[in-house]
């Protein structure tokens, strides 16, 4: 398959918000957009019913795919949008469809008040099942949001983008996941903010005393080791600048944190081979459930 970025498209305002989203992203990597809207066929006696039918679902369906990429092409000249509908079932579909392509972007829902995201069941079992990079896009998301604010203190996409915040694991450091977080500050000219949580050994928690000067030490380790797995990263990208942050506490809330004023956050998840299961560890899905910014999701072993 060409390089290309996918979105998968079911009609809904988040489904939408990732798809305005994937066309601004198709625009930074100069690569086609292609939609995807995977139609489920109903069930041969329902479709037999006079007021439902098969076939006149699956017209107003296609309707979908074809009126969003009309929309898309007006909005961003210069992206090359393709669209499609494929039969069966959308978790398959799209975890096969992200074979081979740059990039998947999925929309999910926002939750009102909270700020977070709804992280539907498709999506999870996508993310889980393809290798491919995955961003989730919440419901509402618009360009603005990924800028800095203008003079009068409102977000602009005419302004430069807010930073893109990278949730790294020092001891499982893996070269695709500062890759990706390093090429998409690069394409933003903006910051990249690498945030490392860390906590006091085992030991605190048996009743000993405080020791703030153990403390300090043990965060300026953690800073040191934090410094060294970003040092070649560095060179390689030298226009990029890196802000490193190396906190006690729990990185899942730090990176949520972190995330308010962030272009876009990205997170790894360890590739495992078993059927069961989602197994995307407990801080990505934290953050899934609660960054306020497009959140990318890397496979890596």
């Amino acid at each position: 398959m060409s390089r290309t970025v996918i979105v998968g498209l079911d009609g809904s305002s988040e489904s939408r918000a990732a798809a305005e989203w994937a066309a601004r992203e198709a625009k930074l990597r100069g690569l086609p957009l292609r939609l995807v809207h995977v139609w489920e066929p109903v069930p041969e006696p329902m479709a037999q019913a006079p007021i439902l039918g098969g076939e006149t679902q699956r017209h107003w369906s296609e309707r979908i795919p074809r009126e969003a990429a009309e929309g898309l092409r007006l909005r961003h000249p210069g992206v090359d949008v393709a669209a499609e509908q494929i039969s069966g079932r959308p978790m398959n579909v799209l975890a096969e469809v992200a074979k081979g392509a740059e990039l998947l972007v999925l929309g999910s829902r926002g939750l009102s008040g909270f700020g977070g995201f709804l992280v539907g069941s498709v999506a999870m079992v996508v993310i889980a099942h393809t290798e491919t990079p995955v961003v989730l896009v919440r419901s509402g998301e618009q360009a603005a949001d990924e800028h800095e604010n203008d003079p009068a203190g409102i977000p602009s996409a005419a302004t430069s983008y807010r930073p893109v915040v990278l949730g790294l694991d020092t001891d499982h450091a893996d070269d695709a996941v500062l890759a990706f977080a390093f090429e998409e500050a690069g394409r933003r000219g903006t910051a990249l903010k690498v945030v490392h949580g860390w906590n006091l050994p085992p030991y605190y928690g048996y009743g000993l005393p405080a020791d703030p000067g153990l403390d300090a030490e043990l965060g300026r380790q953690d800073a040191a080791e934090l410094a060294k797995v970003l040092r070649p990263w560095r060179r390689k990208y030298p226009d990029v600048v890196v802000v490193e942050e190396s906190r006690l506490g729990s990185p899942a809330l730090h990176v949520v944190d972190a995330s308010r004023e962030a272009s876009l956050v990205v997170v790894g998840r360890r590739i495992r081979r078993s059927p069961i299961g989602a197994h995307i560890g407990p801080v990505t899905h934290a953050v899934l459930h609660h960054a306020t910014a497009p959140v990318a999701i890397v496979a890596h072993h």
